[in-house]
């Protein structure tokens, strides 16, 4: 019980850290968008780095947090984010997931796990030290 409640909390701050940097960066590019002559055709690159880049380091929150099974609790991030997302766009806009959005969150999945490897390690090298 103990166990699944650390997990549940390092999954909660994963999913946290991916919204508030994908909030930051939001903020950041439409003010860009606003202000500049750049077109969201131009910056597509750079919103798919900034989506990788926040899963990573949703990922490497979780796993930090619950400072083992990093690849799980990466993965249950990866998951939890892409319900959140998948709710928004079918409850907002009335879509489903495409086929090229399966191919980002299984990406998504991927880079969490790795940060989640990751963030448990980093973790536990701060306990030794």
């Amino acid at each position: 019980m103990i166990e699944a409640k650390r997990w549940g909390i390092a999954v909660f701050y994963g999913v946290f850290a991916i919204l508030l940097l994908a909030l930051i960066g939001s903020l950041v590019l439409s003010l860009l968008l606003r202000f500049t002559n750049l077109t969201e055709e131009s910056l597509f690159w750079v919103i798919t780095s900034l989506s990788f880049f926040a899963v990573f380091v949703g990922g490497v929150v979780s796993g930090g947090k619950g400072k083992e099974k990093g690849w799980l609790l990466g993965a249950m991030t990866a998951v939890m984010y892409t319900g959140i997302v998948l709710l928004f766009q079918f409850l907002g806009y009335g879509k489903t997931l495409s086929l090229e959005s399966y191919l980002y969150h299984g990406g998504f999945l991927v880079t969490a796990m790795i940060g989640g490897m990751l963030g448990v390690n980093l973790s536990s090298s701060k306990r030794k030290a």
